[in-house]
């Protein structure tokens, strides 16, 4: 039992270091589910971040909040294009034959 735990770590770390070099070629619905997730929590974001730079009276703080809206609507804008990609590359069911 003590042997399998003290494998666990190595494990973990082999999993963690392993990264996709491009997306799967095919999305299923629960990713895509998670995708627009991400886009809408990428987009809330922006907007907070936008709202509360507008508001702040310091130029560190106003200059930083700016940044972070702008890196979220960056990572919205990304999803979005690889949705939009995929969504071409698919073709309707009833069009199969």
């Amino acid at each position: 039992m003590q042997q399998q735990n003290m494998n666990m770590p190595n494990m973990n770390a082999q999993n963690q270091q392993m990264k996709m070099q491009q997306p799967p070629g095919v999305v299923s619905t629960k990713d895509a589910l998670y995708l627009t997730d991400m886009m809408s929590w990428n987009l809330l974001s922006a907007k907070k971040a936008h709202f509360f730079a507008g508001q702040c009276q310091d130029p560190e703080v106003k200059a930083a909040a700016a940044k972070c809206g702008q890196m979220h609507q960056r990572h919205y804008q990304q999803l979005l294009q690889h949705m939009g990609q995929h969504a071409s590359q698919q073709q309707p069911l009833n069009n199969m034959q």
